[in-house]
């Protein structure tokens, strides 16, 4: 990777950082080089997400990513944004990763829904799932006047799941493009392609997003709502859970929602899927339920724990992400298992 220690870098000329530590920092400073990279961590963090499809493989590949500027920033002449650089070198790092691990998928991804619930379904653990992320911090607005996404829209359900059906070029390009503002021969540069390679990938990667990705966006129908009307729905959602009152449940969905649980690969589709599902699995099996409101992946969600009664230990059943159509709730995705609370800052059992 020594092409991305010399030579001019994409993007605006340095000063994003302070010169004294950016100094230190080539000096061997690696407290120095933890201050300069800070500001920037949040968000090179979640292009890690979007490109890897899970929270776990862009802790690793933002690790990977910093260890190799590290390495290399003694050869940054700074004649580019800092930024930009690092972004480089994220971008590069994730497709390294993508050449060795397998497609993130949803239950959707893998067969038809189920007519009924499947009261014996089991995990698959030879499926790589895609995870939910914690979106706290991430910026609403645009980067830029020509970007297409929001940050936050950029991390959505849809949008996210989506881009696991790209090969790993073409999602670079398009959150590049689209998400982070940059031009098609900054995305060549940084690639290490062509502006035709990187036009090309445009055009195919946006076809696919269109194909799959449904409007309007999680965004623009959250701020339709309301925050006072949102809070309500979340609310009436996790009430019907520690009721265990299916019909106040089903009172919120819509005649078409879904409701997948990776790591299980059966998924609903319809009120009457999901309406049996709900009332012969989690809202009879689960004698007690506690909950956290929280967002995830710029949506609304739910952290549910559930216990044996109402005076026993809850533990961590999901993160669950809702998908609303107008007022009402379109897709239920409950991502199952206590290893998705730490990333939340959420404890992992609750009285």
């Amino acid at each position: 990777m020594s092409d991305l220690f010399s030579g001019p870098v994409a993007g605006a000329t340095a000063g994003d950082v302070d010169d004294l530590d950016l100094v230190r920092a080539r000096d061997g400073d690696d407290a120095a080089f933890s201050r300069v990279v800070a500001p920037l961590r949040r968000e090179l963090h979640a292009h890690c997400y979007r490109m890897l499809g899970s929270v776990h493989d862009a802790d690793d590949a933002l690790q990977d990513a910093l260890l190799r500027a590290w390495r290399g920033v003694a050869r940054y002449e700074g004649r580019g944004s800092l930024r930009s650089w690092l972004y480089t070198i994220a971008t590069r790092t994730c497709l390294d990763a993508i050449e060795t691990r397998r497609r993130r998928a949803l239950p959707v991804d893998l067969g038809p829904s189920s007519d009924g619930a499947v009261l014996d379904d089991v995990p698959l653990t030879e499926v790589a799932w895609l995870g939910p992320y914690p979106d706290v911090g991430l910026a609403e607005r645009r980067p830029g006047p020509h970007v297409r996404y929001e940050q936050r829209e950029a991390v959505e359900l849809a949008f996210v799941a989506a881009l696991q059906h790209l090969p790993g070029n073409q999602r670079a390009a398009l959150l590049l493009f689209e998400v982070l503002g940059y031009s098609v021969a900054e995305i060549a540069g940084m690639m290490g392609t062509s502006t035709t390679s990187v036009n090309s990938a445009l055009a195919r990667a946006r076809k696919v997003v269109a194909e799959r990705v449904p409007a309007p966006t999680q965004q623009q129908t959250l701020r339709t709502i309301g925050d006072m009307r949102l809070r309500q729905v979340v609310a009436a959602f996790a009430a019907a859970f520690e009721r265990r009152d299916v019909d106040a449940l089903v009172a919120l969905l819509t005649e078409d929602v879904t409701w997948s649980m990776p790591p299980l690969a059966h998924w609903y589709a319809g009120l009457g899927a999901v309406t049996d599902f709900a009332a012969q699995v989690p809202l009879t099996r689960c004698p007690s339920w506690r909950h956290r409101s929280i967002s995830a992946n710029g949506q609304p969600a739910v952290a549910f724990y559930v216990g044996d009664d109402h005076a026993s230990e809850h533990h961590g059943w999901s993160i669950t992400v809702l998908t609303l159509r107008g007022e009402r709730i379109a897709e239920i995705t409950s991502f199952l298992g206590r290893d998705h609370f730490a990333p939340f800052g959420l404890p992992p059992t609750v009285a």
